[in-house]
């Protein structure tokens, strides 16, 4: 009885720790303001973890068979319809309505895995750049990586650079291509720790596509912060992001070729960190473009819940229960001449 009646008290402490309430205050002021009536529902689903869901990407370069059935035992389906403007033969995803996640596979040195396990609404911003065969990409902010090996499920680049400044992140990066990309594709991938700031001015107009998936306040993880003061912390330096952002933005700006495209994403709600960074870009910007990518969202509109009065270069993911994908904000931009 004593120790069901500590397990108790520590699954409520669980509990008690799960919600930063520093941080859903904040969210609390901001998203009400910025979302209206569309806020409470995805306030429900991202302050409830049990009702999350994973989708599950297979891996075109590890032989799985029976998986697809496995899936399709558990209630999974394809999650992509072939209505899509860009969706190449090779790529597969499978999701289903009900919560939970597919088990995880361990890392296995010289050993491929079959999928990855991943937010469905962040494979949008891969879709949206459309990459094909031979072009030169560079994945300006890559870690953990996922968004690299869903580009390498779409096509093979000539050269595909994925940058990752923060040294930890780095090596998580690398530990990901090592598990899901052969050995005879490693070889087009250089994976650098550059400050993404920089690139631009390093590499002037040497990228076909560009991805700026950014540091940002990510509702999802910043929610359930373990530590009030590092809660406190973030929410300081939140207002710091945006000019990051923008600066990450303008670096990709200069390291694409005149007519090529980019696209931007973040896993945040914040209109500062989405439309207001992109608005400062198209205004400051006279070389860029918005590319219109509301066919894809007019595609994947069964899947996703989008919010609505956004611009056609832009789209906005909202979670909502038995659809819990996002935060994700995508917006595509293209390089029409030399700065």
């Amino acid at each position: 009885f004593l120790l069901s009646l500590k397990l108790e008290k520590k699954a409520e402490g669980k509990l008690q720790k799960q919600i930063c309430q520093v941080v859903l205050d904040h969210f609390e002021k901001q998203y009400a303001a910025e979302l209206g009536d569309a806020w409470s529902s995805v306030r429900d689903v991202l302050t409830s973890p049990w009702c999350w869901q994973h989708a599950v990407l297979l891996n075109r370069f590890s032989q799985s068979p029976g998986l697809e059935s496995r899936l399709a035992e558990q209630g999974y389906h394809p999650a992509f319809p072939a209505a899509l403007p860009y969706l190449p033969a090779a790529f597969r995803c499978y999701t289903r309505t009900a919560p939970g996640r597919f088990p995880a596979q361990k890392h296995q040195p010289g050993r491929l895995k079959e999928y990855y396990l991943l937010n469905a609404a962040s494979l949008l911003p891969v879709l949206a750049l459309e990459v094909k065969d031979g072009e030169d990409v560079l994945d300006l902010c890559a870690a953990p990586g996922g968004k690299s090996i869903a580009i390498l499920q779409c096509a093979c680049p000539g050269h595909f650079h994925c940058n990752e400044y923060d040294d930890l992140r780095s090596r998580w990066l690398e530990q990901t291509i090592e598990s899901f990309i052969p050995d005879p594709f490693i070889n087009l991938i250089t994976v650098s720790k550059l400050d993404g700031r920089q690139i631009g001015d390093l590499q002037p107009e040497f990228y076909d596509k560009v991805l700026v998936d950014a540091p940002c306040s990510n509702d999802r993880s910043w929610l359930f912060s373990a530590d009030p003061q590092q809660a406190v912390l973030r929410l300081m330096q939140r207002k710091e992001l945006s000019s990051l952002q923008f600066q990450l933005l303008r670096s990709a700006v200069q390291a694409l070729r005149p007519g090529g495209s980019l696209v931007y994403s973040t896993c945040t709600l914040s209109r500062a960190e989405n439309s207001d960074v992109i608005n400062l870009m198209l205004s400051s910007c006279r070389n860029v473009m918005p590319v219109d990518i509301s066919g894809m969202a007019r595609g994947v509109s069964q899947e996703f819940t989008f919010l609505s009065g956004m611009q056609q270069h832009e789209l906005q993911v909202l979670p909502e229960k038995g659809r819990a994908w996002g935060p994700m904000y995508v917006a595509k931009l293209k390089k029409v001449s030399s700065s």
